[in-house]
């Protein structure tokens, strides 16, 4: 979905996810170190991103749009492939001719 598609609700949404999980990316710890954040900080990053993702879901919902959409890779290759198959060489027994 295109930011122009988006109501301003879900801009706002969709930048304040982006940034806090920047913030939860740039701060993290490697095992063994003393996490920057407090446990109280850390706990309320996780819980405003799932108060996010619940708003998101209710606003497509109401809009009528699926949520199964994810980013994809331009060189992906889709979850599923069409084969087309040549049948004009068998008879209707299955048999060959």
């Amino acid at each position: 979905m295109s930011s122009d598609e988006m109501t301003q609700e879900e801009r706002i949404m969709r930048m304040m996810k982006r940034v806090l999980t920047d913030v939860a990316k740039d701060t993290h710890a490697k095992p063994g170190f003393k996490h920057p954040l407090s446990e109280r900080t850390v706990q309320g990053i996780r819980d405003c991103l799932s108060l996010i993702a619940a708003r998101e879901r209710e606003l497509a919902e109401a809009a009528g749009r699926p949520m199964n959409m994810r980013p994809r890779f331009v060189d992906e290759r889709p979850d599923e492939v069409v084969v087309k198959l040549d049948t004009s060489g068998l008879k209707k027994d299955g048999k060959t001719r």
